[in-house]
């Protein structure tokens, strides 16, 4: 392990010099392959310590999907059904183990935004999920190590260029952290907090019971939240995150872009998207952002005379707003955390449209019986968990 590591630039190409570095010490993470960026490294070690706490939460294999410093999605290796396998576009033929079951969850919750993505891996990398890892359009790829075969076939990627970063797993970091803005330097206690079913127990609404998978899917999204960019929310369904809204100004706005999101991923699944009559030339990313402008608003972008021809074989009847919420009004078991509280209940009723049964935040609000209310009026079960989950 080397003491530092100077890099290319910072965030900007004018911002130089820069470097990553240990005070007093080595750095415990090597570059294994390619030339991790500021940017990258940022992503790779925030989204290192979300895999390790999802993986002590739940005792399950974890993976995240980053893009600038934020998930894009995150998950535990539970296995797939067909119609995963299908949106995720994996393989048939590709056995998943858990750990390539996490990174397909977290690389499909938000497919748009997953493109180009810095992945973190709770264990050490397999070749089924190096295999997952090679399809993909990624920067890079952080573990705590990698299998022979897998690192070969990283290591291929991107014309040998790919990135990629083994961390050592007992590494502990100091209590105290450190960082400057405009010349002046901040410091504060590292947020060490531990989440788990123990922040769950103060449930404020009349429907106070909380199965085993709420608990776990509510768990998640709070971690997940503990590394994604204030304000943020978190939609959570099957052990994954289904939609994530970062760094929003207002607590409304970020509810509503995380609850499109987990729209979307219910919508991918819609028979009429699943049966698209793609073009065999189309690829992967262009299949993506087809799919996400045909289930939106927009859909005459793909769907007009001379657009369709480019990405289908005939022209798909559209799916209509109608049919779009007759989908939607059926989905139902998605968790939904917050990284403080909500202020108002209109919240609460932008995420009931996305189907959530649970919630978990703060609490604290001045109008606090409001949001209650609101969640009774929906049968929402909600804990207020005491703990704010700000990441600057």
């Amino acid at each position: 392990m080397a003491h530092e590591i100077m890099l290319k630039y910072g965030c900007n190409p004018n911002q130089k010099p820069a470097r990553i570095f240990m005070e007093g010490g080595e750095l415990p993470l090597a570059v294994l392959n390619g030339k991790p960026g500021y940017i990258n490294f940022l992503d790779a070690l925030n989204s290192y310590q979300l895999v390790s706490e999802l993986k002590a939460a739940t005792g399950v294999p974890a993976a995240a999907s980053f893009k600038h410093v934020s998930p894009a999605g995150a998950a535990i290796g539970l296995p797939l059904d067909g119609v995963l396998r299908e949106i995720y576009f994996v393989p048939g033929d590709l056995e998943l183990t858990p750990l390539a079951s996490a990174y397909a969850r977290a690389r499909g919750a938000d497919r748009m935004s997953s493109f180009g993505d810095f992945a973190a891996l709770s264990d050490v990398c397999d070749v089924p999920t190096a295999k997952l890892l090679a399809r993909e359009v990624s920067d890079g790829v952080i573990a705590p190590g990698y299998e022979p075969e897998a690192l070969e076939i990283l290591k291929a990627k991107r014309k040998g260029n790919y990135n990629i970063v083994e961390i050592d797993p007992s590494y502990v970091p100091a209590q105290i952290e450190r960082k400057m803005c405009y010349g002046i330097t901040f410091e504060q206690g590292r947020n060490a907090l531990q989440i788990d079913e123990g922040l769950l127990g103060n449930v404020v609404t009349k429907n106070a019971a909380l199965t085993e998978e709420q608990k776990r899917d509510l768990v998640i999204s709070l971690i997940a939240l503990k590394y994604t960019q204030s304000n943020s929310v978190c939609y959570v369904k099957g052990g994954q995150a289904i939609g994530i809204g970062a760094g929003q100004q207002s607590r409304i706005h970020c509810t509503r872009l995380a609850g499109n999101k987990a729209d979307n991923w219910h919508l991918r699944q819609h028979e009429r998207v699943r049966s698209l009559p793609f073009r065999e030339d189309i690829g992967r990313p262009d299949r993506d952002n087809a799919i996400d402008v045909y289930i939106s608003d927009d859909c005459d972008d793909v769907l007009a005379d001379g657009a369709w021809q480019r990405l289908f074989t005939r022209r798909p009847e559209p799916l209509t707003r109608e049919e779009k919420r007759a989908y939607l009004d059926e989905v139902t078991g998605v968790a939904l955390g917050s990284d403080a509280f909500f202020p108002f209940g209109d919240n609460i009723e932008r995420a009931h449209r996305s189907g959530v049964t649970c919630i978990a935040q703060p609490g604290g609000s001045i109008r606090d019986a409001q949001v209650i209310e609101t969640c009774d009026r929906y049968g929402i079960a909600m804990a207020f968990t005491g703990i704010r989950l700000f990441h600057h």
